[in-house]
């Protein structure tokens, strides 16, 4: 016979496998909000109610749940719930989800991971434990992580989660000599890379790309309830006012090193399109790339999603601003063409950019890997 504890144990990572799940249905949804899942089951394991967190100012996870339950007819006093963060503590836009879950009379809450926000940081859980409640915390931490590690970062650094996105050949080739880039990947790969923006708050490119590409830099191959923020960096505030990334919907960034008043003619057809421009001067008359990363995490931006060119790429990545690269390599040898990014000349491998492997998954005919600065 099993033992009763691993039995329950196993309903518990079940319980919270199909919390995280129902979190990441937040994807594209929840921002600034951090993507939670919440599941109610009573002592037998029968789901009673489950729920994930709405758009920011509506419902958070664990209210769906209760919600979910009572329009079902299932009562929840003495239920357990399983959630993926930890319910909040604080008022904002919505009131405290841990005095929601004391309301309903659950009788223990088992949550993912500690919230990171300084205004929640344990509270919930003690304010549920004084209750009276039963709470364990860091069933599937990591994945519930893994799940927010946008939010993670801005709540502890202020800044959002940096990712870089390059399609390259296998002879690392962004582009042909003459700056012929499409398409180097697939299909798959290519709607594998919208999924990818969905997840991020903005999406940033340079004003190279913009002039050679013309992007319209949104998320259109996969379906989404919101659209993200749309980023340039362009120093010298060259940005066409017809460029296809100005037209909407969606919210769009220009940071610039220049005072848009000196081009005054420019800067109000820009303004003209919606675009909001910022001047963040740094060195030798360039965009402080650095300040525009705690701007956008004053901003409520939990990650950032690159596609640019090989300038740009370098320079974020010789500043130390990218969390993570997300590399799609396809089974092509361009031979000489552009780079993945700037960096360098190095003299010795000391000197060199170490990184290590997070993932390796083959999309359609190509490689999709990711790495972390190591």
């Amino acid at each position: 016979m099993a033992d009763s504890s691993a039995t329950h144990h196993a309903d518990d990572l079940s319980a919270m496998r199909h919390a995280l799940a129902l979190a990441e249905r937040a994807i594209g949804l929840s921002d600034p909000n951090p993507r939670v899942g919440c599941v109610i089951v009573d002592a037998s394991g029968r789901i009673l109610g489950s729920g994930h967190t709405q758009a920011a100012g509506q419902a958070h996870a664990e209210v769906m749940a209760l919600r979910d339950a009572q329009a079902q007819g299932h009562a929840v006093r003495g239920a357990s719930a399983f959630v993926t963060l930890e319910p909040c503590a604080h008022q904002g836009r919505t009131p405290p989800c841990c005095d929601a879950l004391i309301a309903a009379g659950l009788a223990r809450v088992v949550a993912a991971i500690a919230d990171p926000n300084p205004l929640v940081a344990g509270q919930g859980m003690a304010r549920m434990a004084a209750a009276g409640m039963q709470t364990r915390i860091g069933l599937l931490s990591d994945e519930a992580r893994e799940l927010n590690i946008g939010f993670f970062s801005r709540m502890q650094t202020g800044r959002p989660f940096v990712r870089m996105k390059i399609a390259a050949s296998l002879d690392g080739r962004t582009a042909l000599t003459n700056g012929v880039s499409q398409w180097i990947t697939a299909a798959a790969a290519r709607t594998d890379g919208h999924a990818w923006r969905r997840r991020a708050g903005a999406l940033l490119t340079g004003i190279g790309t913009l002039r050679d590409d013309n992007p319209r830099l949104d998320v259109r191959l996969v379906d989404t309830q919101r659209q993200p923020l749309r980023v340039v960096i362009d120093s010298r505030l060259e940005t066409p006012a017809d460029a296809r990334l100005l037209a909407p919907p969606g919210q769009v960034l220009i940071y610039c090193a220049l005072d848009p008043q000196s081009l005054p003619d420019h800067a109000e057809a820009l303004r003209a399109t919606g675009a909001e421009l910022i001047p963040l001067a740094g060195q030798q008359a360039k965009v402080d790339l650095s300040a525009v990363l705690d701007d956008l995490g004053r901003r409520g931006i939990n990650e950032l999603h690159i596609e640019a060119g090989h300038k740009l790429n370098g320079s974020l990545l010789r500043e130390g601003l990218v969390d993570e690269l997300l590399v799609y390599l396809a089974p092509k040898l361009l031979g000489e063409g552009l780079g993945m990014a700037a960096v360098g000349p190095f003299e010795s491998m000391a000197q060199v950019l170490n990184w290590r492997w997070v993932a390796c998954d083959k999309i359609g005919v190509d490689l999709r890997l990711r790495a972390r600065p190591g």
